[in-house]
């Protein structure tokens, strides 16, 4: 009969615990004296902790990676789409171009798997490897563990977003120059001018997605299954895109929160056409408190059994 296999790091928690309830003093709370919650789960902690996973560094990498393919792609192949000029056709105009053409690739489902991974992975993750109520009996307060993680994850998904265009400028530099930028409506705008616009572009799609994230904790916190969360949320939003394309549900399609995911092509105007923008960022952050406050009443009265 083989032996029974182990965790002996839990037993090493349950052991510390034990002894700290032995050798500590409690307040009348019941929690040690000098303890202070704001000192529980620092940031820069839980954010070298996640940097140091496989599925940081891989998601991370892809933001890097995705660049080059496109370089390669369009080197191979013809970026003409043939008829009416589009923005694909003027992806090898220069770097301000191709790192838009590059966040028009990736904003409709790329960067939704990956913040979808990110916030998805919180509370999940801590429930599957049974490590959850260990950190709660630490102790760490249950708002302040969710907040922690979410602001994780945050950073996490700011830096995805900030890679992304910023390789896809340096590469684009290198294989396309940095000339001005041009739309398929005729108008071009100035290097300098450029980068302002590729950076409310990315601003736009930071906040656009937010629901994503929202969703993506909800789910986190509603099951004990990290694929299930990430995949949960991915799911939501393929579906919410087929519907958009439904002319049939007519003024519906507007409450969607993938309606008004491309709203930032009124940036490559001039003047910006701002309505569609603060729309879309406003409908996607309303579905991002509504998810986040189902999350955290959730997660405050949820039975930590893992």
């Amino acid at each position: 009969m083989s032996p029974v296999r182990r965790d002996h790091s839990a037993d090493a928690a349950v052991a510390a615990m034990n002894t700290l309830d032995r050798s500590v003093p409690v307040t009348d709370e019941g929690t040690p004296q000098g303890y202070r919650p704001d000192r529980t789960l620092r940031v820069g902690v839980e954010l070298s902790r996640q940097l140091r996973r496989r599925r940081t560094q891989f998601a991370l990498g892809l933001m890097v990676l995705l660049p080059l393919i496109l370089v390669i792609a369009f080197a191979f192949g013809d970026s003409s789409t043939g008829g009416s000029v589009s923005l694909v056709d003027l992806a090898t105009s220069g770097a301000v171009n191709f790192a838009i053409v590059a966040l028009f690739f990736s904003a409709s489902f790329l960067l939704i798997v990956v913040i979808s991974l990110f916030f998805g992975d919180t509370i999940a993750s801590e429930a599957s490897w049974s490590s959850l109520r260990y950190l709660l009996a630490m102790p760490v307060p249950r708002v302040r563990l969710l907040r922690q993680k979410v602001l994780v994850a945050g950073l996490l998904s700011l830096i995805a977003l900030v890679i992304l265009p910023v390789t896809a400028l340096v590469v684009g530099s290198i294989a396309y120059g940095t000339g001005p930028l041009q739309t398929p409506v005729g108008e071009e705008f100035g290097f300098g001018q450029s980068l302002v616009r590729l950076a409310l572009i990315v601003g736009y799609v930071a906040v656009q997605l937010t629901w994503v994230a929202g969703l993506a904790l909800m789910l986190s916190v509603l099951t004990d299954a990290p694929l299930g969360a990430v995949g949960g949320a991915v799911l939501i939003s393929i579906v919410s895109q087929i519907l958009n394309q439904i002319e049939a549900l007519g003024g519906i399609r507007d409450w969607l929160p993938t309606h008004y995911s491309f709203a930032w092509t009124g940036s490559l105007v001039d003047p910006v056409r701002w309505d569609d923008m603060i729309r879309g960022g406003c409908i996607s952050l309303l579905y991002a408190v509504i998810f986040g406050t189902i999350a955290v009443i959730r997660f405050r009265r949820k039975d930590i059994t893992s």
